[in-house]
């Protein structure tokens, strides 16, 4: 198991999430075959798995008041694979049923955007805010512009050091799994970065998180968050408009002006464009759904 993981962290180069979820799984998993079994599994044991026995654990997992749904199952079925596979190349311990055993169906979510006036609401909303300090709001707005303007991730905003200020052009951002991209910088939000930092009152080294909590120490992903739940309950926003889904409104507005998938999946620093061309989708939802209240056939 300790071996796997180490595989996962610095040969696939998973991130400390997925590792901790993998690794979850795997003892689960493990757990699950010697209660099955009635003893302790060697590794030679690991070779014997019946489809039989995952579909079993599969559905040990799905039962019960906190029964995983069919997302969840899915990646524990995916994560008991690679395991496998791991052990087949690695210790040569081949587990020929596992290629048996089928997933659950999962529906394919959608990515659920703002739009273009939503987002500019919460981007200027938090210089309304009467409770919130003027070097907080300014450095709220500045962390929602990098969301939208840039499409980061939240933790790859919050990643950014007070070296990275005044911001470049462009700026190289450290994603998921350790990969980095170039991604490019809009004036607007270069602008909103400098005037956070210039307002925010705590002297910062170089390499300091450049976006402080109130009493001087780093940002956190939960504060954004928050910030972002009583903005859109003062806009009068749905649930789904969350930090995320700014970054979901980048690609679904340069899709909808244009923009090619590649260079989306560029930006937006996925692996796969699979995922990319979840949007194709969100936008083609939009038009629809334009024609249906406009056209006078429809």
């Amino acid at each position: 198991m300790a071996a796997w993981l180490e595989h996962l962290a610095h040969e696939r180069r998973l991130s400390p999430r997925t590792l901790e979820a993998y690794g979850h799984i795997g003892r689960t998993w493990l757990a699950f075959l010697e209660r099955h079994r009635g003893e302790p599994q060697r590794l030679s044991d690991l070779g014997t798995v019946t489809a039989a026995e995952v579909r079993a654990h599969l559905a040990d997992r799905r039962s019960g008041d906190k029964g995983l749904s069919a997302r969840s199952l899915s990646q524990t079925l995916s994560a008991i694979r690679t395991f496998h596979g791991f052990l087949d190349r690695r210790c040569g311990v081949p587990t020929p049923q596992m290629a048996l055993v089928r997933g659950p169906k999962v529906k394919p979510s959608l990515p659920r955007p703002v739009t273009p006036d939503q987002a500019k609401g919460l981007l200027v909303e938090p210089g309304l805010d009467p409770d919130a300090e003027p070097w907080e709001a300014l450095r709220d707005a500045a962390v929602l512009s990098l969301l939208y303007g840039c499409g980061l991730r939240i933790s790859e905003a919050l990643s950014l050091v007070r070296s990275d200020s005044p911001l470049a052009e462009t700026i190289r951002i450290r994603g998921k799994g350790g990969k980095t991209r170039m991604v490019p910088v809009l004036p607007a939000v270069r602008q909103a970065v400098d005037r956070a930092v210039a307002a925010q009152p705590f002297p910062l080294e170089p390499m300091d998180a450049l976006f402080r909590a109130r009493r001087g120490g780093p940002l956190s992903a939960r504060h954004v968050q928050a910030t972002v739940q009583r903005l859109r309950g003062r806009l009068g926003l749905p649930a789904s408009a969350t930090p995320h889904a700014l970054r979901h409104s980048f690609a679904t507005h340069l899709l909808g002006a244009g923009a090619d998938l590649r260079s989306i999946q560029e930006l937006l620093g996925h692996a796969s464009l699979s995922t990319t061309q979840r949007y194709t989708a969100v936008d083609a939802a939009h038009l629809l759904g334009a024609y249906a209240a406009a056209h006078p056939r429809a």
